[in-house]
């Protein structure tokens, strides 16, 4: 079965030769590798990956860019895993990454918005920055939102049923556990461990990190097989999407067999298929 990992900033810490042979050994065991990373080009997290990927010249590997918060990225990913023991391929749970993220509420806690540039701040919201016991509740996905945190109002929800996860740093995490999960309507709270990548993502280490996800993998998995399939004209995976996002090749373009075709008839010729070329910051 298909593995899944979340590129985060702790892959750097490793020396590139041993990230390229530790990704190898995943591929020899699970046969295709779905990275979740930063959608931002110039991500080094993102970029060691493309370059893991390079070296290892294969298309056995999709990174996936979301523009997710970093909890709520490790959360994909766990999802994602536990579709990976289901009857879906490859493909599909690649795709998956961007149906399911639809299905997050990610947002934060912060003590100081001074430095956040991931959802618009307001001159208002910096000067209340500066006043000590401040607290503001951020949302940055699925819409941005910018308020500060009090019993009165939370940030817009789900609208489905949910768990609500939090990890926190430095602040008190009543406002998460109380008011929100209250006007979220969560079934239950969980409490994780927070994402290497959260304090520079979210511009302060005071913070906590929340996100509202769909725990119950049945869902999951009947949101997935409710859209539609194709099969990759290239590599042959079954996808959903208009990408194959282990070749690149766009869903659109029919007009070659995939690979793995069977055979025609001997009086009808068969176009070679044309390998799409990758752009380098996606090798």
């Amino acid at each position: 079965m298909p593995s899944v990992i979340t590129v985060t900033a702790d892959d750097l810490a490793l020396p590139l030769e041993e990230h390229v042979v530790r990704t190898s050994a995943a591929l020899d065991a699970h046969g295709h590798l779905i990275a979740l990373a930063p959608v931002e080009a110039d991500d080094p997290a993102r970029r060691r990956m493309h370059t893991v990927r390079s070296a290892l010249e294969g298309d056995r590997i999709a990174i996936v860019p979301l523009t997710l918060p970093p909890l709520a990225r490790t959360l994909l990913g766990e999802q994602l895993r536990q579709l990976s023991g289901t009857d879906l391929g490859p493909g599909v749970l690649a795709g998956a990454a961007r149906l399911l993220s639809y299905y997050l509420h990610s947002g934060a806690l912060l003590a100081s918005v001074s430095k956040l540039d991931r959802v618009p701040v307001g001159v208002g919201s910096h000067v209340k920055s500066l006043v000590p016991g401040r607290h503001f509740a951020v949302l940055a996905h699925p819409e941005p939102y910018l308020g500060e945190a009090d019993a009165a109002h939370v940030p817009p929800g789900p609208s489905y049923t949910t768990q609500l996860a939090v990890a926190g740093s430095g602040l008190d995490p009543g406002w998460v556990a109380g008011p929100l999960a209250a006007g979220w309507q969560t079934q239950a709270l969980r409490e994780v461990p927070l994402p290497a990548d959260s304090a520079r993502w979210w511009g302060t280490s005071r913070l906590v990190e929340f996100t509202a996800y769909i725990a119950d993998v049945g869902m999951l998995y009947q949101l997935v097989t409710s859209v539609r399939r194709d099969t990759c004209t290239w590599c042959g995976l079954e996808v959903i999407g208009d990408q194959c996002l282990f070749c690149a090749t766009k869903i659109g373009e029919r007009t070659t067999p995939a690979r793995h075709a069977a055979a025609r008839p001997p009086d009808r010729a068969v176009e070679t298929p044309r390998r799409p070329q990758l752009e380098p910051h996606k090798r």
